[in-house]
This record gives structure tokens, sequence and C-alpha cells, in this order.
């Protein structure tokens, strides 16, 4: 199995992905190759200078660079020799089983849409986080920045890509899965929400758990966190900066060190008919080296496949 990685993508690039590539490569060893992609002045130096550790690394050249303040659409359709489009080039030949970026968020998802494109039957894609759970379990909250506007059709697919996810990734046999919303009570929120809620209720699928409020998201109601991506977002860095604010006091506890985004290192896309992870802007080796192994399950687990046979059906 190969995974890929652009190591162009980040604030710390290329050598942030390079390092997180290396201690990749280790753990993954005999599971999964590590395929870096990006500019050869950059990133060769930096495998040399890893000695026998970079060897083990493949690597595929790629003369463009898609930055993080460039317009997604536009950039990756100029680009098509940058780290990313190659990236998905290679997913899409099935040359690698997963491909994992902390570059432009955009054009990861521009990448996406327009390379293996949407799973047949998936109106919208989502972005997926991790949610920290009380008893050391892991939940899923989706979406978290891909659709800031979601019909209660999307909000219903959410709640079935997000509970096969954890049913198939995260091991969990009956997901339980809940949406966000204003109170409890079945007649709660806006019409989006109440019919979303329907639609949910109504899935014969997933088990559906009913409303979640702001004080559910780390506790035992749900495994499977249904949001809009405008709200899921920041809800998102909210977590993020719960964490920062106890790190600078210097105040730790392994319940808290799980909201660090270092921890799994990415947020995958699912919906699309192949494995990809989008990964923290700020990504360190720690955080790349995550994001891979998180590739490499989601490779190994098969989810893009169960996706497919479910809405297919």
């Amino acid at each position: 199995m190969k995974i890929a990685l652009d190591a162009m993508g980040g604030d710390f690039a290329p050598q942030a992905a390079v390092a997180g590539a290396v201690m990749a490569a280790e753990l993954l060893a005999g599971r999964a190759t590590i395929v870096l992609i990006g500019q050869e002045d950059a990133v060769r130096p930096l495998l040399e200078a890893a000695g026998p550790a970079g060897t083990a690394l493949e690597f595929v050249p790629a003369s463009q660079v898609i930055e993080m303040a460039e317009h997604p659409a536009k950039a990756f359709q100029q680009k098509q020799d940058s780290s990313i489009a190659i990236g998905y080039k290679l997913l899409l030949s099935g040359e690698v089983e997963a491909f994992c970026s902390a570059g432009n968020t955009g054009a990861m998802l521009v990448g996406a849409m327009f390379t293996v494109k949407a799973v047949p039957g998936v109106i919208r894609p989502a972005i997926a986080n991790f949610v920290p759970k009380k008893k050391d379990k892991m939940g899923i909250l989706l979406d978290v920045g891909a659709n800031a506007e979601c019909k209660p059709e999307m909000l219903e697919q959410f709640g079935e890509l997000g509970s096969l996810y954890a049913q198939y990734v995260l091991g969990i046999e009956r997901p339980k899965v809940g949406l966000v919303n204003l109170g409890e009570e079945e007649a709660k929120g806006t019409p989006n929400t109440q019919a979303a809620y329907q639609l949910l209720k109504a899935n014969p699928r997933i088990q559906f758990v009913g409303n979640l409020e702001g004080r559910d998201m780390f506790n035992e109601k749900a495994d499977v966190v249904v949001v809009d991506g405008f709200t899921g977002n920041i809800l998102l860095k909210m977590a993020e900066s719960i964490y920062e604010i106890l790190d600078d006091k210097n105040m730790h506890d392994p319940f808290f060190d799980k909201f660090n985004y270092e921890a799994v290192g990415g947020s995958p896309i699912l919906g699309i008919n192949d494995n990809a992870i989008i990964g923290h802007g700020r990504s360190t080796p720690l955080a790349i080296c995550n994001m891979l192994v998180q590739g490499c399950t989601m490779a190994e687990s098969g989810i893009v496949d169960q996706i497919k046979a479910t809405f297919k059906s």
C-alpha cells in the first residue's frame, strides 16, 4: 500500500512534511510506503539529509505549489503540475491508496470534486473531525467546513457518512447519531434542522438518538455529531482553543490533550470515491505523521467501498 503526502502543503513545509513522513514511514513499516510529492529542489536535499530514513520514502516531482491564499478553483485549474493536483492524479490512477495534505483546504476540496469526484448519490461530501468522548472514547463531528449552508437532505447524509466511518474506522459497532440543535425537544430549531430531524429519525440505516445541545458534544449521548459546516467549524476551532489555553497555562489532562489537532493529524473528506485527508495549516511533524497513519487506517478499513455500497442501495 502507498500513501501520498503533499510535501509543499502547510505553514512549515517542506521541512515539517518530510520530518513527519520519516516518522510515519517507521511506524508504518510493513504496512505502507510514503510517497512525497513536491518541488525537487526543495524536497530532495531534505531527503538526503535524513540519511537511510529518507531513502525509505518515494518521491514524485511537482513543479508548482498552490499557496494558502490562492483562490482554490482557479489555482487548481491553472496549476495542474502542483503537488495537490499531482496527488489527486495518483489517487485517481490507483497508484496510491490515500492522499494527505496540510495545504490549501479549498484546493483539496476542489481537487476531490473535480478528480476523484463524489460517490454517486452523495449530494455534497463533508469534512469530518474527531471529538474526544468521556470514558476514553472518540466520536466524529461533521461537517466542519466544506458546506457552510446545508439542506436537510445533506444533514441526513452526513449522519449516514459519519455512522459508516464510526463503524468501520473507529470500530463502534452500532454508532449513535445526534443532530446539533437549540434544544433536545423534537420541535426545536430552525425549519432546516426540524426537517433534518425527521429525515434522520426515519432513516433505517442509522441509530438516531435525537437532538444534541452544546453540552452533549463530549458526553456519551452520540458517537456521530451532525451539524452544518459553518457551525461545525466554529465548534472545532473552539475545541482547539481550549487545548491551547490549557497548554499555555501548563495544564495537561489525558482527555483535554485529545483536543490537540496533532493527536489525529487531519480531517477526512467523506463522500468521495477515494481516501483524502486535510491537515491543519500549522501542522507539525507529529501532526503530519498522525495524518499519514490515519490515511493508512482509512485505506485498510475499506470505508470508501462501504460508503459506495450504502449509497448505491
